[in-house]
């Protein structure tokens, strides 16, 4: 018995990099809410899963690494503002 992957489910390559963020939190999304249907088979969920858990370390990651550049840009500003007095 051969098994073929379910029609609705888009396969992805578990080591392609999402274009953005935002690309990253919408495919997370979307792979939330199929798995939370309960309407997934059993054979796409354990994928879906993996690409998920991806996809948030992913996210995690760019956002460490944003707030590390917010701190080192805060920290090169770290001088009295000098308003208009």
């Amino acid at each position: 018995m051969t098994l073929t992957p379910h029609p609705a489910a888009p396969q992805h390559d578990p080591s392609a990099a999402p274009a953005s963020y935002e690309a990253a939190v919408q495919e997370l999304e979307s792979l939330l809410a199929r798995l939370e249907s309960g309407q997934m088979p059993l054979d796409d969920l354990l994928g879906a899963y993996q690409r998920a858990a991806q996809l948030l370390d992913w996210c995690r990651q760019r956002l460490d690494a944003v707030e590390q550049q917010i701190r080192l840009i805060d920290a090169q500003g770290e001088r009295p503002w000098e308003g208009d007095a």
